[in-house]
């Protein structure tokens, strides 16, 4: 029961940040709201990590390494994701996202010159065919753009390429200190754009605002990935299952506080996700799971926290 509660809660939270991102940036400009967020979650991190867990700084070659994946991971992909959330409904941004998965195995087989096997490929297909099912009406009735697709698609791809440079890394820093250092590099490469681009007339520091940065701070990127840490650990070959419940949760949500429309073509599209994603999956061996396991997109800080 307690792993089931965890599986179900992880779902639910990890589920629910494309809805978060979509309300915070009715109130507020994306880049500023990404910045709240990170320099929130860096802060609480690297304190708990000095403070209280005494980590080591960060050593040579160490900084490149945690500048980069700040770069790739916590500024680039962030900010095309937030921009593509302006143009496409947090469902799609959920279901989209939910595909990245499918895109490192790829990408980790490119890197390593290895064969890429028939269930990864053919999970990629189920996925993306989902994804542009799902996408196709919102099109025809305006609820999505191509360019919002186009964006969604590019930070895929980004967070994709940053994941798999993650993993080729020997980290021998703990995973809560790597994440809030590359987190805060991100905030700080951001900073400069913030405040270029920064309108004081497009952004209300109210409850709604709030609300949505805390949530992706403290329900997303600290507890639902320390539940998915926990799945990890207790069951590393079935973890990944509990992926396949979050664009359910995504639709809900979205279908509930926004408003955005439940179809036939959104429930056929989700249902290729999910069998894309369970047939590019299911021959993951346990070590492999342990290794590359880790929520599907980075709504949330610590999504970054890919110690795999």
């Amino acid at each position: 029961m307690r792993i089931l509660f965890a599986g179900v809660l992880f779902a639910a939270l990890w589920g629910s940040g494309s809805v978060a991102t979509k309300l915070g940036i009715t109130v507020s400009q994306p880049l500023l709201l990404i910045n709240t967020r990170f320099i929130l979650a860096a802060v609480l991190m690297l304190g708990i990590s000095r403070l209280i867990n005494k980590d080591r700084l960060p050593r040579g070659n160490e900084w490149v390494s945690l500048l980069l994946c700040g770069l790739l991971s916590m500024a680039i992909y962030p900010t095309v994701f937030v921009y593509a959330m302006k143009h496409v409904t947090a469902g799609i941004g959920t279901l989209g996202s939910a595909t990245c998965p499918l895109l490192i195995s790829v990408l980790n087989a490119i890197w390593l010159r290895q064969k890429i096997t028939w269930n990864i490929w053919t999970g990629l297909f189920f996925g993306l065919s989902g994804v542009a099912i799902a996408v196709y009406p919102l099109l025809v009735n305006a609820h999505a753009t191509p360019l919002g697709v186009l964006l969604l698609t590019s930070g895929m791809v980004c967070y994709s390429v940053g994941t798999v440079y993650y993993q080729r890394i020997q980290w021998t820093l703990p995973r809560l200190c790597i994440n809030g250092w590359q987190v805060l590099f991100g905030s700080v490469i951001l900073l400069p754009f913030t405040a270029f681009l920064f309108d004081r007339a497009e952004n209300h520091f109210g409850l709604l605002f709030w609300s949505s940065a805390l949530w992706l701070v403290v329900p997303i990127s600290i507890v639902a990935v320390q539940l998915w840490l926990y799945l990890l650990k207790a069951e590393p070959t079935k973890a990944s299952l509990w992926l396949f419940l979050c664009p359910i949760f995504g639709f809900v949500y979205a279908y509930l506080l926004t408003n955005e429309p439940i179809t036939s073509y959104t429930v056929i599209g989700t249902l290729l996700v999910i069998g894309g994603l369970y047939i590019g999956k299911k021959e993951k061996s346990a070590t492999e799971a342990v290794q590359t396991g880790q929520p599907p997109h980075d709504m949330a800080t610590t999504v970054a926290d890919r110690n795999k």
